[in-house]
């Protein structure tokens, strides 16, 4: 097993994919799992939800360049997961995005290289391609730092999410809660299109990531892509109540679709059976890749779930 016998850092722990990342690495038995997060009643729900002996909890933030050194301690993995993630909040408090998503990142990447880390994966999202947002442009400038880190002896890699269904601040969630209060959804924009990726699905990215991470790689899992407009019928339907649907437009820095790889990049990507891999340096190879074609990987272009498609793969996941 990879991880037995391991240090594991996660930092951001206690968030839905955290959380079910450590469900994952309890499993390899290994030596020690540090959660870092700044919420103490987010790490008293993880304590309850796990009652792990491996598991130790550490209050601190990204921002605390010294709090992040401290932890990074005989640490063999660090999982980057920490990161402010809600569009609208980042583009009214961009300053706050810089400090987290970029600062903390920096401080991470250079705590894990002063105290001899193996690998730290960073989680970055499809937000990052051709940013309209202040997110999006924090998690581009994240990634960048991440790739430009791996001349040392610490790996770094990162890997791009699209929407993770079910996560908290996630769309399913809002819906379901705005019929529970409001009896209406709000949508954007009825065919505004998204990659949607299950918890499961991230976690195991993730985690693969950590295992097959050669140094400043970008790894991008083929999910699904959905239609906004089907997505709220089906919540709706599943419902069993007469909603209305009230559409409100294009937020400030929203796209009415999403890219997980561009066109540039894909000149030099390699593509698996579920995963596209983006290497830094273009002579690096893969076992078991072919290259990737010379095209976007975009929601605007990819085939749409049909509403039974779409209905199936949120039953499966116990999302409705």
């Amino acid at each position: 097993m990879f991880f037995k016998d391991k240090t594991i850092l996660v930092i951001g722990g206690t968030g839905t994919i955290g959380t079910s990342v450590i469900a994952e690495l309890l499993q390899e038995q290994p030596k020690k799992i540090i959660i870092f997060s700044r919420d103490e009643y987010k790490q008293h729900l993880v304590k309850e939800q796990f009652d792990h002996h491996t598991l130790e909890f550490v209050i601190g933030d990204v921002r605390n360049e010294d709090r992040v050194e401290e932890v990074m301690t005989n640490v063999d993995y660090v999982l980057q997961l920490a990161a402010m993630k809600r569009v609208d909040t980042c583009e009214k408090n961009p300053i706050e995005a810089v400090q987290t998503n970029i600062i903390g990142t920096y401080h991470v990447m250079k705590a894990a290289i002063a105290k001899n880390v193996k690998k730290v994966i960073f989680t970055s999202s499809d937000k990052a391609i051709s940013p309209t947002n202040a997110y999006g442009a924090t998690k581009l400038i994240g990634e960048r730092l991440i790739s430009t880190s791996s001349e040392n002896n610490t790996v770094f890699a990162s890997v791009r999410f699209g929407n993770v269904m079910g996560s908290r601040g996630s769309v399913i969630p809002l819906f379901q809660e705005q019929i529970r209060t409001e009896q209406k959804i709000t949508v954007t924009d009825p065919n505004m299109t998204r990659f949607m990726m299950t918890v499961p699905q991230a976690t195991k990215l993730t985690i693969n990531t950590l295992k097959e991470a050669k140094g400043g790689e970008i790894f991008v899992l083929k999910m699904p892509v959905i239609r906004l407009g089907d997505l709220a019928e089906i919540v709706i339907e599943k419902s069993d109540q007469k909603v209305n649907i009230e559409i409100i437009g294009l937020k400030t820095g929203e796209k009415m679709y999403e890219e997980l790889m561009t066109y540039e990049e894909s000149l030099h990507a390699w593509e698996f059976t579920n995963m596209f891999v983006i290497p830094i340096d273009a002579d690096i190879t893969y076992s078991n890749a072919l290259k990737a074609k010379s095209s976007t990987y975009s929601s605007a272009d990819e085939k749409v779930l049909s509403k039974k498609e779409l209905y199936q793969l949120l039953s499966g996941a116990n999302l409705i």
